[in-house]
């Protein structure tokens, strides 16, 4: 009777292959979703910038074209300076200008021609000295009237323009100076063109 037994595995042996990981074991769902979830994520960030970069564009390209389809609105430059002018012009006309000197002094040397055939002291006054006066006063009232007009006309065109346009306060100031200076220089330049503020010397006959 045989009565060798055969040799049973030790117990250490026994559990070392017990504790041995499985290496083959499949990937859950878990681990498979992951990877998934990252390449979406970065498709999605790839499509997202460019989307982005051409609303940029897109905004761009329309506010330039809004800009260009908006009206140009008036500085107001030309209301300024015509409201200047207006003012030195009154105020040239109130001190003389040089133009109306020249023209009386032409008037002066015409008078002076005329005055040889005079018969009256009153006709060589009016020859000498009244012409010349009178023609001075006429140039000067003229230009006080063109400075009374131009600054009529700037106070006068916001009513004609854009709805709620007003003018600055100084060009508004200038412009009313303007109408000042202007309606003076014609009651002044008028009542001495017909003699009525300064008349001429008679002498006695």
């Amino acid at each position: 009777m045989d009565t060798t037994k055969t040799a049973a595995p030790t117990a250490p042996e026994a559990d070392a292959a017990e504790d041995k990981p499985d290496t083959a074991a499949p990937a859950g769902p878990e681990d498979t979703a992951a990877p998934a979830a990252e390449t979406d994520a970065a498709e999605t960030d790839a499509s997202a910038e460019p989307a982005g970069a051409a609303a940029e564009e897109t905004g761009e390209d329309l506010d330039a074209d809004e800009a260009d389809a908006l009206p140009e609105r008036p500085t107001g430059v030309g209301s300024a300076a015509a409201a200047v002018t207006a003012a030195g012009l009154g105020l040239v006309a109130l001190s003389g200008s040089w133009v109306a000197r020249v023209i009386g002094e032409r008037q002066t040397l015409i008078g002076q021609i005329e005055s040889a055939n005079a018969t009256t002291a009153k006709e060589k006054i009016a020859a000498l000295y009244g012409d010349a006066w009178h023609m001075t006063a006429l140039v000067n009232g003229l230009l006080a009237a063109l400075a009374l007009l131009l600054a009529a006309l700037v106070l006068a065109a916001p009513a004609f323009g854009a709805p709620g346009r007003v003018h600055p306060t100084w060009v508004r100031s200038v412009s009313w100076a303007a109408v000042a200076l202007g309606v003076l220089g014609v009651l002044l330049f008028g009542l001495m063109y017909f003699d009525l503020l300064v008349p001429l010397p008679t002498a006695a006959e």
